[in-house]
């Protein structure tokens, strides 16, 4: 029984370090980084940590009567899409007749509306000032149901909020509704937008860097000296379809979804197995029908956090083995939580057409109780690859995995 193909052909992002993929990738070839100094983090009592990576310069004006529902992260996550079906070819006429869904996701809604609302509700304790679109705002779902209601989609509508594989689950649900036949088109990924209550959950945690005075050397995945991790935003969005039918419309194929595997470890809701994670890679590999020595190239999740940069190499090392080139794309744009599943495989998409292999931008040691690994160097290194993996790991204890093929 042959299995549907499915075929990624619309890319989109917004990030610290360019928004578009071209942008985005001359960024990681030439080592410009978009972590920065952020004054107004000061102002939240207790906080230690002063590091970001938001977006800068971005305009995001669209017709108020449109999108008068949307906070940030909602538009970011529309720039993202229209850039996407731009590439993809795709009209708005064209997704209106239930061939086509959603699938997109972030860790929180706008976080900022949702600030304002609590102090007017809770502080004020009344609802003076409070819009009655602020709600749709913020509501978990709000990325995925804008963009529904902006595009006129009429096919399923899937959110995936789930913290840091936000965007990586809204990929694999979009390509497991495709290939189940339930959609012939699916719009899929995550956002996050910034705000200080984002960087305070790791701060709280220990979990944040506080080189609060030397930005250009922090967050340092895999690296001895790393001291957590750097928050930041952004959006990603992949237009997917069967292959058979962007071959019948013409379209450009920028890549393949070969597999996908999801679980859950299942023991604990903040640290990370190393067997669970193990376990995802195992099961896109199942589903690829690959074996793991055709993995040409990993792109980590590691966040520079202790433990979950143990648990990663482990979990790599024992699947994948040591030979195979690793690296971390948050040195470059700082963990952009739910977005960075989207992001991340964007930039592997990227890297494969164009024959390189991103660097760990401030790795200097590799921490010794990390498993020995092909750890790509502090520059980018020339590496032509066919394959690639893209892992993501959540708080809850969920996993993902992807793997992309050239076409």
């Amino acid at each position: 029984m042959s299995r549907t193909r499915v075929v990624v052909t619309g890319i989109g992002i917004a990030t610290p370090i360019g928004n578009s993929l071209r942008a985005a990738s001359r960024a990681l070839r030439e080592n410009r980084h978009g972590i920065v100094y952020m004054p107004e983090f000061a102002d939240v009592q207790h906080m230690q940590t002063r590091l970001a990576a938001p977006i800068i310069g971005l305009e995001l004006n669209y017709p108020r009567k449109r999108v008068r529902t949307m906070g940030r992260v909602s538009l970011l996550s529309l720039y993202a899409t229209e850039q996407a079906l731009k590439n993809a070819g795709l009209s708005e006429d064209s997704l209106t007749d239930g061939s086509t869904g959603v699938a997109y996701g972030s860790t929180a809604g706008a976080s900022a509306v949702n600030e304002e609302w609590c102090r007017k509700m809770f502080v004020s304790r009344g609802l003076a000032g409070i819009q009655s679109t602020d709600y749709i705002k913020f509501m978990s779902h709000t990325c995925a149901a804008n963009l529904a209601i902006y595009y006129g989609i009429t096919g399923r509508v899937i959110s995936t909020c789930a913290a840091c594989v936000s965007g990586s689950q809204a990929i694999g649900a979009g390509y497991e509704a495709i290939r189940a036949g339930k959609q012939e088109v699916m719009i899929c990924g995550g956002a996050e937008e910034m705000h200080f209550s984002h960087a305070a959950v790791f701060d709280i945690m220990f979990a944040a860097s506080k080189r609060n005075d030397e930005p250009d050397l922090t967050p340092r995945p895999f690296d001895k000296a790393r001291d957590g991790l750097v928050i930041g935003e952004g959006a990603g969005t992949f237009v997917l379809e069967s292959y058979d039918h962007a071959r019948a419309r013409g379209a450009h194929i920028y890549a393949e979804l070969l597999g996908y595997g999801t679980n859950c470890d299942g023991t604990h809701v903040t640290n990370p197995s190393a067997d669970g994670m193990a376990g995802a890679m195992k099961l896109a590999l199942r589903d690829a029908q690959l074996d793991a020595d055709r993995i040409d190239y990993v792109n980590a999740h590691a966040t520079a956090t202790e433990v979950g940069d143990i648990a990663e190499s482990l979990a790599t090392s024992r699947v994948i083995g040591s030979s195979t080139p690793i690296s971390s794309t948050k040195s470059f744009t700082g963990h952009t939580l739910g977005a960075c599943g989207a992001i991340e495989a964007a930039f592997c998409i990227a890297m494969m057409h164009e024959g390189w292999v991103a660097p760990n931008r401030t790795l200097d040691e590799v921490d010794e109780r990390c498993a020995k690994l092909d750890y790509v160097g502090r520059e980018p290194r020339d590496h032509k690859s066919s394959i690639t993996m893209s892992n993501n790991f959540a708080f809850g204890g969920i996993n993902t995995s992807l793997i992309l093929g050239r076409v």
